[in-house]
C-alpha cells in the first residue's frame, strides 16, 4: 500500500532589515538631553526668576531650541549624505561670511566686549557655532577629493589648514579664543584620521599651539587669566573669581552631592551658571556620582560616533566616515574643554557642555549634527539577503511516495 504525501511549497528568502535608527545612539542622546534640561532648570531657576520674573524661562527656551533643533535635524536627515556634500562649500562659504558680518559695527551684536551675535527680529545668531559644523561638512568632502595629495603631499595637509586659518582669523577677532581652538583641534584631528603623515601633523599642530601661546601673552585680558588660573585663589576677587566659585561647588558636592536644586553657588556666586559652568552645579548638586555619569555618558557618545564612522568607512563610504569623526571629535573635545574649565584644568573660556548647557545657537547646533550622525548610520546599513535564497516556482511540487 502506498502513500502519498506532498510537499509544501518552501518559503521566500526572507530579507533582515537593520534598524533605521542606532538605538544606542538614541539611548545615549536621550540620557544626555534629559540631564541638560533638568540641570538648566536646576542651575537657572534663581537667575530667571531676578531677571525676567518667571523661574522656567531659561529651561523653557532650552526646550524650544531643542525642539527647532530636533525639526531642522529631520529635515536635514531627509536630505540625505549626497546633498550635504554638494552643499558643503556652499555652506563654509555662508559661514565665513557670518563671521564678517558680526564684525561689522552696527549689523553684529556686542555683549561683554564681544561681538559674535547677529540679531534679527528677535533671533540671535551666533556665528562661531555655524562655522564649527560648516567646517566639518566641508573637510568631510575635501579629505575625500584629495585624499591622495593629503597623505603622501604637505600641500594636501595645508589647504585645510589655510581655511582654518582664515576662519581663525575672523573668530580671534570677535574675540572668541575658545571656538578657535575647538575647530583647530577638530580639524588637526580629522586630517590626522584621514592618514595625513603623523610628522607633519605634529609640526603643524606644535606650530599652531605656538601661535595660541602668542596669542595668550600678547593679549593682557588673556594673560590675567592664564596667571589666575594657575593659582585661582590668589585672584579670588578678580580674575580668577569664575574658576574659584566653580571649585567651591565642587568641593560642597562632596561624593553624592548637595541634592537636586540644593546649590548654593548658583544664587548668584557662580557667573554664567547655566551655560558655562553647568558642570559645576553638576558637581554641587550630584556630586562626584553625577560628574562620573556625565563624563561616561559622553565618553560613550564619542565611541558610539566613532564606530558609526568606522562602519561607513568599512562601507567605503569615506565621507560619510569623515562626517561622523568629525562631528565625534567636536563633542568630544568641546565637552573636554567645557569640563577642564569647570575644574581649573584650562583657563576660563566661554564654551558649553554640548547638549547640558543653556544654549539656543549651540543646542541647534548639536542636534544638527546629530541628525548627519543619524544619517551616517542610516545610509551605512546594508540590507542583509538570507544565506542560501530558495527559488520558488509555480510548478507543483513532486509526490513522495513511500512502501
Amino acid at each position: 500500500m502506498k502513500q502519498h504525501a506532498t510537499r509544501k511549497p518552501l518559503p521566500r528568502a526572507i530579507v533582515h532589515n537593520e534598524p533605521t535608527f542606532d538605538r544606542w545612539l538614541i539611548c545615549v542622546l536621550v540620557a544626555i538631553v534629559s540631564l541638560g534640561v533638568v540641570m538648566v532648570a536646576s542651575a537657572s531657576i534663581s537667575i530667571a526668576a531676578r531677571s525676567h520674573g518667571y523661574e522656567f524661562y531659561y529651561v523653557q527656551r532650552h526646550l524650544i531650541s531643542l525642539s527647532i533643533g530636533a525639526g531642522s535635524g529631520y529635515l536635514l536627515y531627509r536630505q540625505g549624505l549626497d546633498w550635504v556634500r554638494r552643499w558643503s562649500p556652499h555652506a563654509l562659504l555662508l559661514a565665513g561670511g557670518l563671521l564678517v558680518l558680526v564684525l561689522i559695527p552696527g549689523i553684529g551684536h556686542r555683549v561683554n566686549g564681544a561681538s559674535r551675535w547677529l540679531a534679527f527680529k528677535g533671533i540671535t545668531i551666533q556665528s562661531a557655532e555655524v562655522a564649527k559644523l560648516a567646517m566639518i561638512v566641508y573637510l568631510a568632502g575635501y579629505l575625500v577629493r584629495h585624499q591622495d595629495q593629503v597623505r603622501h603631499k604637505l600641500r594636501g595637509f595645508m589647504n585645510p589648514i589655510g581655511v582654518l586659518t582664515l576662519l581663525g582669523l575672523l573668530l580671534i577677532q570677535e574675540p572668541d579664543m575658545g571656538t578657535t581652538a575647538v575647530l583647530s583641534a577638530t580639524t588637526l584631528g580629522m586630517v590626522l584620521l584621514a592618514g595625513a603623515p603623523i610628522p607633519t601633523f605634529a609640526c603643524i599642530g606644535t606650530l599652531i599651539a605656538g601661535v595660541f601661546g602668542g596669542l595668550v601673552v600678547l593679549e593682557p585680558y588673556r594673560l590675567a587669566r592664564w596667571i589666575s588660573f594657575r593659582d585661582p585663589w590668589q585672584h579670588a576677587d578678580g580674575s580668577g573669581y569664575q574658576l574659584a566659585q566653580s571649585l567651591i561647588a565642587f568641593g560642597r558636592g562632596h561624593w553624592v552631592g548637595v541634592g537636586l536644586g540644593n546649590s548654593v553657588q548658583k544664587l548668584f556666586y557662580l557667573p554664567e551658571v547655566h551655560t558655562d559652568f553647568i558642570f559645576a552645579v553638576i558637581g554641587e548638586e550630584l556630586g562626584v556620582a553625577g560628574t562620573m555619569l556625565v563624563i561616561a555618558l559622553f565618553l560613550f557618545l564619542v565611541w558610539r560616533i566613532f564606530r558609526i564612522g568606522a562602519r561607513a568607512e568599512a562601507a567605503g563610504q569615506d565621507f560619510a566616515a569623515n562626517l561622523a569623526y568629525g562631528v565625534a571629535l567636536l563633542i568630544g573635545i568641546e565637552a573636554f574643554f567645557n569640563i577642564g574649565v569647570n575644574i581649573g584644568f584650562f583657563p576660563t573660556k566661554g564654551l558649553t557642555l554640548p547638549f547640558i548647557s543653556y544654549g539656543n545657537n549651540s543646542t541647534i547646533i548639536m542636534c544638527l549634527a546629530a541628525a548627519l550622525v543619524f544619517r551616517v548610520a542610516y545610509e551605512s546599513r546594508a540590507e542583509r539577503p538570507a544565506s542560501a535564497p530558495v527559488e520558488v516556482t509555480d510548478r507543483p511540487a513532486p509526490e513522495l511516495a513511500y512502501d
